[in-house]
């Protein structure tokens, strides 16, 4: 025992101070919210239109320039490389999180970041939170990202949220991956089970519009095509201060 003790004595605390304290440190390669200068797009140009692999740049008028959906959006910067006058770039903002679709949608002259407070989790779930996670076809990034949390660092279990085992121990879920055919009904029932009032949150690119899935036969382009998304959690896959982020202004723990 006294063993233990010395042991924890030496480790010290080693949980982070965020949020009451500053964020962790960033990768350098880390893209956070796109910062669109519409002023200075060239008319006519559709270069960074054309470049995104997935769609999720276009056009919004010749003068605002072009709208980012960051739903969509697999951070990948090909639209800001391939901008000839730097009227795209992404910044080091890790507060991507939006309660509204259309909140995702980045243009010109758009905020920092977009509201993401949900008055029911809010008022429910603000001091306990337990989220029964579903992988419907996703490649494993977006679930590290989110497993992670429960790791020493991070520690999200200090917030009271915490992933369950069960849906019927759960009051919501959080979903990545573009629903294949296969999982979609196990999609289904699992939500079926969750008792109500639920929530549910869609976490990476793929979860909220398809990702580089999208159109594919197989899948479904993501959760809205197939249950109601109350938080959405951008990325590609979003890093781990983006989704705890997300989660702590969705049940009104920071603003």
């Amino acid at each position: 025992m006294l063993r233990i003790i010395k042991t924890r004595l030496e480790q010290k605390y080693r949980t982070m101070a965020y949020p009451d304290g500053p964020p962790p440190d960033l990768p350098p390669r880390f893209a956070g919210r796109p910062v669109i200068n519409g002023a200075a797009c060239q008319s006519g140009c559709d270069r960074c239109m054309v470049a995104c692999p997935v769609g999720a740049v276009r056009l919004f008028d010749a003068d605002k320039g072009p709208v980012i959906d960051t739903g969509g959006c697999l951070f990948c910067r090909a639209c800001e490389t391939a901008c000839p006058v730097g009227a795209i770039c992404f910044d080091r903002e890790y507060r991507l999180a939006a309660s509204g679709r259309e909140s995702l949608l980045v243009r010109s002259g758009s905020p920092d970041f977009a509201p993401a407070r949900y008055e029911t989790a809010a008022r429910l779930f603000g001091r306990s939170l337990k989220l029964r996670q579903v992988s419907a076809g996703g490649c494993n990034a977006c679930e590290a990202d989110s497993n992670v949390l429960g790791t020493l660092a991070w520690d999200m279990g200090r917030f009271g949220i915490q992933f369950v085992a069960s849906p019927r121990h759960a009051d919501g879920l959080l979903i990545t991956g573009p629903v294949t055919e296969n999982m979609r009904l196990a999609l289904d029932k699992t939500y079926a089970a969750v008792p109500a009032p639920k929530i549910v949150i869609a976490v990476g690119a793929c979860a909220i519009a398809g990702g580089p899935y999208t159109g594919h036969p197989e899948q479904h382009n993501g959760v809205p095509h197939i249950l109601p998304v109350d938080l959405f959690i951008p990325g590609c896959p979003p890093h781990p201060l983006t989704i705890l982020d997300g989660l702590l202004r969705f049940i009104d723990r920071i603003k």
